[in-house]
């Protein structure tokens, strides 16, 4: 591993920051503290942490001595000064001298000593950096590092490759006792240049930002070099199928394995979103013949345990002809994973006496020999996070083994760590929006109605595919949204193309719950008179499309096994016929009735199918030229023409995608078809 630092980077960052009268000392933290984050062999997600000790004014203008160190929650990769809130030194140091903290206490008095009330709760992991005396105090979770520790012989292997020029501290949670410890361990040998934490992670100490880091990057060399020696040929192989399954048909299946049934909604779910790693490592240590013993050994470190739960589900390899066996054996191994975890959690609580609720069964992380690791998560961010923790947990396994044998911490204590409040608070208290967990595929996406409803679904919680003709304005609408959104180009008339773009939604999220079929364009003349051509033209986009797209959803739907919803845009057309518009009514007519078919065929496995009927919408069918001509030709003003209704108000794209969003969250209600139209009596059904 090589130092990143850069002396103009470095006197850059500096010069910028002393003019928000951020000191040099401070500068240099967000420094190295980045360099550290960027490098994932190092930290992800907001793993690690960093301080330093220095001098600051206080809100009254008085020079105090604090430590600034990384706040919870903030990632090192991106972190700005704010991210290092300050804490009074002195008032930390004088802990060291109790015999207990509670965690409660500890975080009320770090509290209590910030310079700046309203900043972020300084790292569990404060006291440490408070009680070594260091200016500069560099965490991290290497991959080698972690791979030399999680060993039967850890503390022999360490003493071995930095002979002693790094303090040995067993393992312990994080915390006062953690921290008074590591403060004890550098008593004895205070010349130690760091400290490993068994089990844990390595830190490293410096005068100066750049030494506490480069000593980073040399200790861990040290790791990397150790490993590369006298490595053991690691995973033998499993035998694969011959015919192996595609992941666009194993991915849905493996979602639907890994969903849960809501105890008090009937028909609602928790679902999770996929994000899957197949590089050559990856598929090493899954295909490998023993990969039930080494997968299942624990986490690589504590502070994974809260993204990645303490175990992956293990699948067998799917075979392509065999999907229905797989389908079952998935289902069975899922159960028995949140069989096992239930018996876990209860089993630990009892230790506790009861004093913890239990999080979902659900597994966060799969093995699919063939297939790869799928990261899970309630979002597709969380999904990422899951994988990236897995991967990087793969490397680390896989060094382990190649010198020696895989060791996780005991079941105690990886307990301990999930349900720990300080690691649990790292999670967010926010309350979930409705869609989460959900991906919601929308047509014509590029389109008013169409992009107003991806945005009102991502809103509301879903993963989001924009589907549109015009690939580019697709991606426009996407990048609007931010996040995850996914923005495919797709002719719906093309069966082809669509089913392709079914696959990449699943490949991307691992499945479908909601489609907006919405893709449509208007062909107006004299129904006696029109072209048959133009007849056909518009059957192709305004019925067949819907049925090809809404034929894709249920395929996806079936196999994931948790019900699903599809969501047509009708329009007035289907119920109140206007002159020369035949070739538009005709075709949304039939997909009127093709919503009710689909309600009929598909209610039993809980898929619901509903219809908005939208009228003057402004939107690619009813143009800014068009709005013009109708309202000259009936000798009216453009806000008289549009609010020509009952009500007398404007209907927008946005009206319409609520009405869209109503429909996905109405669990019992199927068949149906929400008029949006201001009030039209001649177009109410009836």
């Amino acid at each position: 591993m090589k130092s990143a630092w850069v002396d103009t980077d470095a006197e850059a960052l500096v010069g910028r920051y002393a003019q928000q009268d951020v000191g040099a000392d401070l500068a240099l933290r967000v420094y190295t503290t980045r360099l550290l984050g960027r490098d994932p062999k190092l930290v992800l997600h907001g793993g690690g942490n960093t301080s330093v000790k220095t001098r600051t004014p206080d809100l009254l203008g008085e020079e105090a001595d604090v430590l600034c160190v990384k706040g919870s929650g903030w990632d090192m990769g991106t972190i700005e000064p704010a991210g290092l809130p300050a804490v009074r030194l002195a008032p930390l140091r004088k802990l060291r001298a109790l015999p207990a903290l509670t965690d409660e206490d500890m975080v009320r008095i770090q509290r209590a000593n910030l310079i700046d009330p309203m900043a972020p709760n300084p790292s569990v992991e404060t006291l440490l950096h408070a009680f070594v005396p260091a200016k500069f105090v560099d965490h991290t979770h290497s991959t080698a590092v972690l791979s030399l520790i999680d060993q039967p012989n850890g503390v022999e292997l360490c003493a071995e490759v930095y002979d002693g020029r790094l303090g040995i501290v067993p393992y312990l949670m994080p915390g006062f006792a953690l921290a008074k410890k590591s403060a004890e361990v550098h008593d004895a040998a205070p010349a130690v240049e760091g400290l490993i934490l068994i089990k844990h992670g390595i830190f490293t100490f410096g005068a100066s930002a750049r030494e506490a880091y480069e000593r980073m990057i040399e200790m861990v060399s040290l790791a990397e070099a150790h490993l590369a020696r006298g490595r053991k040929s690691v995973f033998a192989p499993i035998r694969l199928p011959q015919r192996a399954a595609s992941y666009a048909n194993v991915a849905p299946i493996v979602r639907g394995a890994c969903s849960l049934k809501d105890a008090k909604v009937e028909g609602a779910w928790r679902r999770l979103v996929l994000e899957r790693r197949a590089g050559p490592a990856v598929l090493d240590f899954v295909n490998g013949t023993e990969v039930a013993r080494y997968s299942q050994a624990g986490v690589v470190t504590p502070d994974h345990t809260i993204r990645t739960k303490n175990w992956p589900l293990v699948l067998p390899a799917p075979e392509d002809d065999k999907l229905d066996a797989f389908k079952s054996a998935a289902a069975t191994a899922a159960q028995a994973f949140a069989a096992a975890y239930r018996a876990y959690f209860e089993r630990n609580n009892a230790r506790c006496n009861g004093a913890k609720r239990m999080l979902d069964p659900l597994p966060r992380v799969v093995l699919v020999p063939g297939i790869g690791l799928l990261g899970l998560g309630r979002s597709k961010k969380d999904a990422r996070v899951a994988a990236d923790l897995a991967e990087a947990a793969i490397e680390t396994i896989t060094d382990a083994e190649a010198i020696g044998r895989f060791e996780s911490i005991s079941e105690p204590d990886m307990f301990d760590v999930e349900y720990w409040s300080l690691e649990q608070a790292k999670l967010g208290k926010e309350p979930e929006k409705p869609l989460a967990g959900q991906v919601a595929v929308v047509t014509g996406a590029a389109g008013a109605i169409g992009a107003a409803t991806a945005r009102a679904f991502a809103s509301a919680g879903a993963e989001v595919a924009l589907v549109d003709v015009d690939a580019d304005a697709a991606q426009a609408r996407a990048r609007e949204i931010r996040g995850a959104a996914l923005a495919l180009g797709c002719d719906v008339t093309d069966a082809a193309a669509v089913r392709a773009a079914f696959d990449k939604v699943v490949e991307t999220f691992g499945g479908v719950d909601i489609v907006v079929s919405n893709a449509g364009a208007a062909w107006q003349g004299r129904i006696g008179e029109v072209d048959e051509a133009v007849l056909r033209q518009s059957f192709e986009l305004n019925f067949f499309a819907h049925q090809r797209v809404a034929q894709n959803a249920v395929r996806v739907m079936r196999a994931q096994g948790t019900g699903g919803v599809l969501l047509f845009n009708v329009s007035k057309q289907a119920v109140n016929p206007g002159a020369n518009f035949g070739p538009y009514g005709l075709p949304k007519a039939a997909t009127l009735f093709l919503v009710r078919q689909y309600a009929l065929d598909y209610g039993g496995e809980g898929i619901r199918a509903n219809a908005v009927n939208a009228d003057r919408i402004r939107s690619g069918l009813l143009t800014p030229e068009m709005i013009a001509q109708r309202s000259k030709a009936r000798n009216l003003s453009e806000h008289d023409y549009m609010a020509g209704n009952l009500l007398g108000r404007e209907v927008t794209a946005e009206d319409v995608a609520q009405a869209f969003l109503h429909q996905a969250l109405e669990l019992k209600t199927t068949g149906d078809v929400t008029t949006v139209d201001g009030g039209n009596i001649a177009a109410a059904l009836r």
